[in-house]
């Protein structure tokens, strides 16, 4: 049977991406997105509609099956996301004339707040790690993974993109590639140089591997290979596994916060698009604060 029109269209997307340089993870993911969508209307015997005889009610059809699936409300936003952008991709080109993906209502996502680790608790957990009461084989270069992840605030994807010629060892600046490929300048602290010049002597990588953090291959390390690292040291020594990189991300920003640190140059550190994505921290802030009040006042 020919390739349909629509995952033809589909792979044209694709290939857009890669040509725009948008980030890998995006990519796979709109990738996943976009096969789901396809299989749920390749039945046997039958075609997959064209994208011109893709209407609001098809969408809906595939969006009620996502729904039926119990998958989350936030993973069925990307879902849409996704054809949204597949769309207007195909808008701009001329091979459909709206946008049928626009017009149908995003799913609602529950407001949930990040759980945050206290200071002590990601000091504690950090500080373990350098004590080494975990054997390992490379715990130079996981200790500054760390270090990096609680004193830089990188998300995981930014800091296995981190290369050799990203860091200023003289100013203690790193140059971090972000959403969208967007590179911002983040500062790192005392206790990630010290560890980054016990990790560096060590590290082995392959011939011309410029990555800073390389796994024992000598390749790159991947965002799979960190958290995977990140739960191993987490479960051993907090008896917690739920801990993930992005953790320390939102210890990093709650606890600048916390200590006074302005909202605007946490939003700069952070690599945050718009400042309503960074002003979720000061919900998690007075979360804390009014559990401190109601435990201390004699009142509450």
């Amino acid at each position: 049977m020919p390739e349909c029109e629509l995952k033809r269209q589909a792979g044209r997307f694709i290939e857009e991406l890669k040509r725009r340089n948008v980030s890998e993870h995006t990519i796979t993911a709109y990738s996943g997105d976009l096969e789901q969508f396809l299989e749920h209307f390749s039945r046997p015997e039958t075609q997959p509609p064209t994208p011109r005889e893709i209407d609001v009610l098809t969408i809906r059809e595939w969006m009620a099956g996502l729904h039926g699936r119990r998958l989350s409300a936030v993973s069925m936003r990307r879902k849409l996301a996704a054809l949204r952008a597949f769309f207007r991709f195909l808008v701009r080109d001329g091979v459909v004339e709206v946008n049928p993906a626009r017009l149908v209502r995003m799913p609602k996502a529950p407001q949930t707040l990040p759980r945050v680790m206290t200071a002590e608790q990601t000091n504690a957990l950090v500080d373990a790690v350098a004590s080494g009461k975990v054997e390992r084989p490379h715990p130079a270069r996981d200790l500054a993974i760390f270090e990096f992840l609680y004193g830089s605030g990188l998300r995981v994807s930014e800091l296995t993109g981190l290369s050799l010629e990203d860091i200023d060892f003289a100013e203690r600046w790193l140059r971090v590639r972000g959403k969208g490929r967007k590179q911002r300048q983040v500062p790192f602290t005392g206790k990630a140089a010290e560890a980054l010049n016990r990790y560096l002597p060590e590290r082995k990588a392959a011939p011309k591997q410029t990555a800073v953090f390389v796994n024992h291959r000598g390749g790159r390390l991947t965002d799979r290979g960190v958290r995977g690292i990140v739960k191993f040291y987490a479960t051993c020594l907090a008896g917690d596994s739920s801990i993930h990189p992005h953790s320390f991300r939102h210890a990093f920003a709650t606890h600048l916060l916390g200590d006074g640190a302005d909202l605007r140059a946490i939003q700069e550190l952070l690599g945050h698009a718009r400042l309503s994505t960074t002003q979720k921290y000061t919900q998690v802030s007075l979360t804390d604060l009014m559990a401190v009040y109601d435990r201390a006042h004699p009142k509450a």
